[in-house]
């Protein structure tokens, strides 16, 4: 369907194609049900120190169906497998795609990006899906290829900057050659990276998840409003927040421990931290988003517009005001309303 879109359209195009797989219900079709097998499964990233004195919403996830079913080996013995045969037939078709662009001279006018909504914990952590904020679930691939000499620079580099999903949307907008709205727009132009700049980039990325209407939440007891999770990560220090008052959170050092199997926020060693990162939190909820949607120079342009029509209110003189404003009503009576 991509190929037949893109040979359809005359003149620049942009395509989101987004595969489903790979994802439950795990149907693989051959021959890629077949390429994988028990031995391929890597071991979970857990361990039984995740248990102890667990945060509520993290004890609760490990404990529900979805949680129990990936505790379980033969499980992931099943399941993983056909994970990995479900990212192969992506590949694939995606190669399909990549061969078509080439074929047709379009790759050296395409930029391609290559990454995904989210990860799957897989019984890491004891979870599976992709309920909280471990790397397992928020740290996802992004591959962009730029044909442009501009970006030659970077090529087949790797770029270590905190970068955000919604980066990709102002990303494309500057590519296009149009200037980033950014009271709209939330994320940041990746182009000074893929050119080999060093930008002033932030200091944190922010993740969100609302668990509100999942069964977690009636058997935690909690309202909808406090059924909402944060995460804030700074390149080191990583914490999860949720809304609800009474919730401790959750904190991981993954300079020194990148699995995230030490919770530092069970005793009060890292109090500051906690306080630093939620700061972070504050201001981003301060954020450009929250405010309107109209752009700097349609606000400008508002500024005083408004006195000059109708009505002028509150003034003594007229001397408060641009003259041009209080023109007609200066000088002799220009009319007599007692006569016709």
């Amino acid at each position: 369907e991509a190929i037949r879109f893109i040979d359809a359209t005359e003149g620049p195009w942009c395509a989101h194609l987004s595969y489903i797989k790979p994802h439950w219900p795990y149907i693989v079709p051959e021959p890629y049900a077949s390429m994988y097998g028990p031995n391929d499964v890597p071991p979970a990233n857990r361990s039984d120190g995740e248990r102890v004195d667990a945060h509520p919403v993290f004890d609760t996830f490990m404990n529900g169906p979805i949680g129990r079913a990936f505790q379980d080996e033969d499980v992931r013995a099943k399941v993983i497998p056909a994970y990995m045969g479900l990212i192969k037939q992506c590949d694939d078709q995606l190669g399909r795609l990549l061969d078509h662009l080439e074929e047709t001279g379009q790759m050296r006018d395409t930029m391609i990006v290559l990454t995904s909504d989210h990860g799957d914990y897989l019984g890491d952590h004891h979870l599976g899906e992709k309920n909280l904020f471990h790397d397992a679930s928020v740290r996802v691939p992004m591959i962009v290829y730029d044909p442009r000499p501009e970006a030659d620079a970077t090529r087949g580099t790797v770029c270590e900057a905190m970068v955000e999903s919604i980066d990709l949307a102002a990303t494309f907008v500057e590519a296009a050659g149009g200037a980033v709205p950014d009271h709209i727009i939330e994320g940041r132009s990746l182009m000074p990276w893929l050119r080999g700049e060093t930008p002033e980039w932030r200091d944190y990325v922010i993740s969100e998840y609302d668990f509100s209407a999942q069964p977690i939440a009636v058997k935690l007891g909690l309202e909808p409003r406090d059924c909402r999770l944060f995460m804030v990560f700074d390149g080191r220090y990583k914490l999860m927040h949720c809304a609800a008052p009474d919730l401790r959170p959750m904190l991981f050092d993954l300079q020194n421990d990148p699995n995230e199997l030490e919770d530092l926020a069970k005793v009060d060693t890292h109090a500051a931290v906690i306080v630093r990162l939620r700061g972070y939190l504050h201001n981003w909820g301060l954020r450009m988003s929250q405010r309107v949607t109209k752009s700097e120079t349609d606000i400008v342009a508002m500024r005083g517009a408004s006195t000059g029509k109708g009505v002028l209110p509150f003034l003594k003189d007229g001397s408060e005001v641009d003259a041009r404003l209080t023109e007609k009503y200066r000088g002799p009576v220009r009319q007599n309303h007692l006569k016709d």
